[in-house]
């Protein structure tokens, strides 16, 4: 049986670091790089077009920082996995890029083996981060896992009541994208069904994340 190709998007702003890594994802055989970007917004315009199963990408980027787009990527698609590549190793970017949606944190000086890995975690539905950026976050005050701005929007209306119509309707999203948002909650939250989500929500909506 053929092992299913994993389809990425890699955004850095420096060509060199785009080759370099396409010369290393062209030797594992799950791995497909269907197109790259150096700025947002031809990074917004490839995952249009290509719709990525993974977007790999910089933090520190010339005009819009990864993180900010990262919250665009997932907000127009919330089954997008963005997973971020980057130099910065301290607590404050990693729970920024969290918040913002992407599913994984992993440093550039890690061995090819750990981002082949990492990619493959984010893919499958997993979180991963580089072990200093999860000891440094262990050790940081958490009180629970961080939802996105989106995710928290959505809480604080389920916790007032509102289905998914409504919530849609007032977001300017679809239906489909709110539901996609409701199972991303579930899935950070551990909560094992609609039920569990709506009483959590109802305790818990309007607090920051």
């Amino acid at each position: 049986m053929t092992t299913p190709r994993i389809r990425l998007l890699i955004v850095d702003d420096h060509a060199v670091v785009r080759d370099g890594l396409k010369a290393v994802f062209s030797l594992v055989d799950d791995l497909d790089v269907v197109a790259e970007a150096g700025n947002g917004a031809e990074a917004m315009a490839c995952a249009r077009q290509h719709d990525p199963d993974v977007v790999l990408m910089d933090i520190g980027m010339r005009g819009e920082n990864g993180i900010e787009l990262a919250a665009r990527l997932i907000d127009e698609n919330p089954e997008r996995a963005v997973l971020m590549l980057t130099m910065h190793d301290g607590v404050e970017h990693a729970q920024r890029a969290l918040k913002a949606g992407a599913r994984g944190y992993v440093l550039k000086d890690s061995r090819s083996a750990e981002i082949v890995g990492a990619i493959r975690t984010v893919h499958g539905g997993g979180t991963y981060l580089s072990p200093s950026v999860a000891q440094a976050l262990f050790r940081a005050p958490q009180a629970r896992p961080m939802l996105s701005d989106r995710e928290q929007q959505i809480l604080t209306f389920l916790g007032q009541g509102h289905p998914s119509k409504v919530i849609a309707s007032a977001l300017d999203l679809s239906v489909r994208t709110v539901e996609s948002h409701r199972q991303s909650i579930r899935r950070k939250l551990n909560l094992a069904g609609q039920a569990e989500l709506i009483k959590y929500a109802v305790e818990h909506a309007g607090r920051s994340g």
